[in-house]
């Protein structure tokens, strides 16, 4: 059961993103439930590592990547997958791609083969290329989704990397859950009547701010930005005014959440569990999108998968 966006009454999902976006905090326990059985494929303690994505999963990429470097768990490097830098050498990688049919990574897959780079690539769909062809591949089919645009599946393989790397996921889960809990006002509140969002993010949080701008784009065809929090004082606040929102994920540094509420903008921020807040964002993606009258599974000019000739 879930809420209707526009009424608030109980329902039955009106949409594959709704079904997949609430069911979110239980695939997160699955995942994390996994991490005993594939813990040996993922980066391990001291390695120097590149993860490589493409749109969601390249954000999720960076995510992980900042998270893991601020553990002092290992240098690590996030690169879109056009544009990698494998050759500086690394002892491991990790792909993130849910189709394993995509272009790009197929074509970082043969280059990390060349390169003799131990790999492995998180998937959701089994007999694809990306799947087939890796040196380890962990399958999260049960995170697969149906609609073009990705929630469960990135935030669900965010969540076992995270927890690879020794979080703990409940605080998430459990944030997740109370949120999904809300009704639709609640969730998102003034955020329903903005005509802007600017997502900012500190440290890792700065992957899923990119994340949630891209959501908003994709769903809604909504105007949405995303910056590291501090480098939002240096020029991107001058779009902020009245009817206009910013949200911080994570840590608000200093002052900041004073010097948007002077331009007339919202400053919207929680102290949720970041990954509970992009669930959030996903409830106003969905919300957006049905009183924009659009279609929320299959955005203009998007696949599935970039499969390129």
């Amino acid at each position: 059961m879930s809420t209707d966006p526009t009424t608030d009454q109980t329902s039955t999902p009106s949409s594959h993103l709704e079904r997949e976006l609430f069911s979110q905090p239980d695939a997160w326990a699955q995942a994390v439930g996994r991490l005993a059985e594939v813990s040996g494929i993922l980066p391990q303690a001291g390695e120097r590592v590149a993860v490589i994505g493409c749109g969601t999963s390249f954000f999720m990429a960076q995510a992980y990547a900042e998270r893991r470097e601020s553990l002092g768990q290992g240098v690590t490097d996030a690169f879109a997958a056009s544009e990698h830098h494998l050759e500086r050498g690394y002892d491991r990688a990790v792909v993130i791609c849910r189709s394993g049919t995509t272009s790009e990574i197929i074509a970082v897959i043969h280059r990390l083969k060349q390169l003799e780079i131990n790999h492995t690539s998180i998937v959701a769909t089994a007999g694809t290329p990306v799947a087939d062809e890796s040196d380890h591949t962990i399958l999260l089919s049960e995170a697969d989704e149906e609609s073009v645009v990705q929630t469960r599946f990135a935030t669900t393989n965010l969540a076992l990397l995270l927890a690879s790397l020794g979080d703990d996921l409940a605080p998430a889960i459990a944030d997740a859950r109370s949120v999904l809990a809300e009704s639709v006002d609640d969730a998102v509140g003034a955020l329903r009547a903005v005509e802007q969002v600017t997502f900012l993010g500190t440290g890792w949080t700065v992957g899923l701010a990119n994340e949630a701008a891209l959501k908003l784009r994709e769903t809604a065809q909504f105007w949405a930005e995303s910056y590291p929090a501090t480098e939002y004082r240096h020029g991107p606040i001058s779009i902020a005014t009245t009817g206009r929102a910013v949200w911080a994920f994570g840590e608000v540094p200093g002052g900041l959440a004073d010097q948007v509420a002077a331009t007339g903008a919202h400053f919207e921020h929680r102290d949720l569990h970041p990954l509970a807040e992009l669930v959030r964002v996903h409830r106003l993606c969905l919300l957006r999108a049905e009183l924009a009258g659009l279609e929320p599974d299959s955005p203009r000019h998007l696949t599935r998968s970039i499969v390129l000739a």
